[in-house]
C-alpha cells in the first residue's frame, strides 16, 4: 500500500492525540479556493497571510473598491463570497446626472465599507444594470444565492407598477430568469432581489452575467442600488 499524503498523516496524528487527551478535535482549515488569483486584485501591501486574515474577518476590497471579497463558513466549508459594488457595474445612463446620482451612505448604512458609493435613480424609462463575476472564483460544490441589494427612497419612488426583470446567465449558455414587483415594498429598507442560484463545479470557468432591467417605456424613480451579493444560500 502507498504512503498516506501528509495532510492525512497530520489529521490522524491529531485525532490520536485528541483521543488520548480528551480534547475536542478542531479540523485544520482547508485552503481557500483560488485565493491567490482573487487576492491579486487587492491594492494593498499586505502579505498573503494578512489578506487571508482580512478576508476571514470583515473582507477585502478589490479592483479599486469596485468589489468586496470575504470568507464565510457554511456547512463546515470555507466559502468565497462577493459583493459587486455599483461603481463596478454597467448602469445605462449611470454617468448622466440627469438620470442617476452617486453618493456615499451615512455612517452605519454601509457596515464595514464607509467609502463605497451607491447609485440613486432619479428618473429613467430604460432601466438596465449588469454585473459580471468569474465563475471559478466561487467555491465548487457550494449552493450560492445571487441577489441585487437595493432600497426604495422615501415614498417608495414611482413607476414600479410593472415588475423588474432579473436574469442570471452562465458562460456555457443556461439562463435563469424571474420577475420581482417593487410596488408596495417598504421604503428605506435594504431589500434582497433574488436573481438566481449557482452551484459551481470544479474546473468551471468563465464569467456569469447578472442583470436587472425593465424596458417598459414608463418612467421610474427612487431606486437606490448598493450592489450584487453572491453568498451561500441559507
Amino acid at each position: 500500500m502507498g504512503q498516506l499524503p501528509s495532510q492525512f498523516k497530520q489529521a490522524a496524528a491529531a485525532e490520536a492525540s485528541s483521543a488520548a487527551t480528551g480534547e475536542v478535535l478542531v479540523p485544520v482549515a482547508t485552503p481557500l479556493h483560488n485565493f491567490d488569483e482573487i487576492a491579486a486584485q487587492a491594492e494593498t501591501t499586505a502579505n498573503r497571510s494578512q489578506l487571508e486574515e482580512q478576508a476571514t474577518h470583515g473582507g477585502v476590497l478589490l479592483a479599486q473598491k469596485k468589489k468586496k471579497y470575504w470568507v464565510q463558513v457554511h456547512g463546515g466549508t470555507r466559502c468565497n463570497c462577493f459583493m459587486l459594488f455599483p461603481r463596478g457595474l454597467s448602469i445605462t445612463w449611470g454617468d448622466d446626472p440627469s438620470y442617476w446620482t452617486w453618493k456615499k451612505l451615512l455612517p452605519g448604512e454601509t457596515g464595514d465599507d464607509p467609502d463605497i458609493e451607491v447609485a440613486s435613480l432619479l428618473d429613467v424609462c430604460w432601466l438596465e444594470i449588469h454585473g459580471k463575476l468569474e465563475l471559478s472564483h466561487l467555491t465548487p460544490g457550494v449552493n450560492y444565492n445571487v441577489a441585487f441589494e437595493v432600497k426604495l427612497a422615501d415614498g417608495g419612488g414611482s413607476g414600479w407598477s410593472r415588475p423588474v426583470n432579473l436574469r442570471l446567465k452562465f458562460p456555457d449558455g443556461p439562463v435563469q430568469e424571474r420577475k420581482e414587483l417593487l410596488r408596495g415594498k417598504p421604503a428605506n429598507l435594504w431589500l434582497q432581489l433574488k436573481v438566481g442560484e449557482i452551484q459551481p463545479r470544479q474546473g468551471q470557468r468563465g464569467e456569469i452575467l447578472i442583470s436587472l432591467f425593465e424596458y417598459g417605456g414608463h418612467w421610474k424613480s427612487g431606486l437606490i442600488v448598493k450592489g450584487i451579493k453572491i453568498a451561500p444560500k441559507e
